[in-house]
Order: structure tokens, then C-alpha cells, then sequence
């Protein structure tokens, strides 16, 4: 498969500030706030056991291996159709593992059409298309440290563009206690609490593959295997909370 694609310099993705607060509405603010506190809340709960929220997830799933989904048939929520699993293989300083976090079909709003564009692999279709939203960065604490958004390959999804992504961003939630309630309560919160970096995470995304559009125009940029992440920014639920309490102390009413 490399055979087909101009060698280049394995691309890496400059690290994106955070994004600016202060501009967003007071009702955002405060349900991000809220959000915030409930990841404190998750976290706290666990470490109470001895625990953090990679480790419950891993619990009892024996030896940890690189490339496998934890858990092994992922989660999924059949009334949002969000998905997630855990794994890891990038081999970064610091950095444990990630998640993957994704949209089904039949979840998705109104109107978001995966993007017309010539592609070289098959892309999954119909009801079976997925939309890969945001992957999160985790320590070997079992802390969130950055956001990052794969090329294609890296996930298998179907391609959507950023402004349809972002509509979809308000659709995951998982609603069950299987495998295990807080950590699903923590990852659907840090979609609210950190949607802001989405947003400037996937419209950089966008930004890059059409760089690289430019740059190999007969190449199918989405699997060029040298081309894996697109954008990224380093995180901490300690500093997103207070900017979000800086920026509702500026939009006070």
C-alpha cells in the first residue's frame, strides 16, 4: 500500500492554543462549568478506590496490548449511537493511551452528508457510515492531556466535513452504566466542557487536509500513512475550568 504514495516527511501536527472563552454565551459557560465539575466529580469518586478513569476501564481485561480496543467490542449507546473504545500505539512521552470517540448514522442530525470527494478505499455507507469525532490523550495517571483529530486511515471512518462533525458533537452521550458508569458519565461531560476545542480541533483538521490537498494533488491525502495527525492541543480539566470561570466573570450579567 506505501507503494502508492510519495514518500514525504511523516507530518506532525502543530500544537493549537485554547481556544478563547470569554465570547461564548453565559448559558455555554455555565453548562461547561457544570460539565467541569462532573469530570472532577467522576475522578474523584474513582481515586477514592484507588482507581482513575483508565484504570476502571481496564479493569479486569488482563494484559494490556497495544492495538486493542478496550473494551474489545467497544461501547455503545443504541439510543445515541455514540461509540467509544480505548487503546494505544503511538508510543508518545507521557501518554498511556487514547479514546476514540465516534457517531453512527442513525444518530446523526438532519442534513450532515459525508464529504463528495474521489476516494481510494471504501468508506463505510448507509446506516453502517460512522463519524470519528475527537480522540482523547490520556496519561499514565489515567488524566486527560490533549485532544488530537486522526487522518481517515487512523480510524476506518466516514469522512464528514468539520461543520457537519461539529453538529454531531452535541449527539454523543453515553447513557448506561456498561462498562462502567463513571467513566461513560466523564467522557460524555468532557464533550461539553472541552466543545469549544473540538470545534477549533476539527476546523484545523479541515485546514490541513486541504494543505496537503494542495500539495499532492493526485494523492488520496485521507491514507497517506505518513499523514496521521491533523491537529492536536494539549489539555488539562484543572485550566479549562478556570478559564471558564475567568470568561463567565467577564460575561457576568
Amino acid at each position: 500500500m506505501g507503494a502508492r504514495f510519495p514518500a514525504v516527511a511523516r507530518a506532525r501536527a502543530a500544537a493549537l492554543a485554547p481556544p478563547h472563552l470569554a465570547s461564548l454565551p453565559r448559558k455555554q459557560l455555565q453548562a461547561m462549568r457544570d460539565a467541569g465539575l462532573e469530570i472532577v466529580e467522576c475522578q474523584r469518586v474513582l481515586a477514592n478506590g484507588g482507581l482513575n478513569i483508565v484504570g476502571e476501564l481496564l479493569r479486569g481485561a488482563g494484559t494490556f496490548l497495544e492495538y486493542e480496543h478496550y473494551p474489545h467490542d467497544d461501547v455503545f449507546d443504541a439510543e445515541s449511537h455514540a461509540q467509544y473504545y480505548y487503546h494505544a500505539h503511538r508510543g508518545l512521552a507521557g501518554e498511556h493511551g487514547h479514546f476514540h470517540t465516534f457517531l453512527r448514522a442513525p444518530g446523526m442530525p438532519p442534513g450532515v452528508r459525508p464529504l463528495k470527494a474521489p476516494h481510494t478505499e471504501p468508506w463505510p455507507s448507509g446506516d453502517e457510515a460512522l463519524a470519528h469525532l475527537i480522540s482523547i490523550a490520556m496519561d499514565v495517571y489515567g488524566a486527560p492531556i490533549g485532544l488530537f483529530a486522526p487522518n481517515r486511515w487512523v480510524a476506518g471512518d466516514t469522512w464528514y466535513p468539520a461543520h457537519d462533525v461539529i453538529a454531531m458533537l452535541d449527539h454523543f452521550c453515553i447513557d448506561h452504566a456498561n462498562p462502567s458508569w463513571p467513566v461513560n458519565r466523564w467522557l460524555s461531560a468532557m464533550f461539553i466542557l472541552f466543545r469549544p476545542y473540538f470545534v477549533e480541533l476539527l476546523i484545523e483538521r479541515d485546514r490541513v487536509i486541504e494543505a496537503w490537498r494542495r500539495k499532492l494533488p493526485i494523492v488520496d491525502v485521507l491514507e497517506h500513512r505518513d499523514i496521521e495527525i491533523l491537529a492536536q492541543l494539549p489539555i488539562s480539566v484543572e485550566s479549562a475550568l478556570t478559564g471558564v470561570e475567568a470568561a463567565l466573570a467577564q460575561n457576568a450579567d
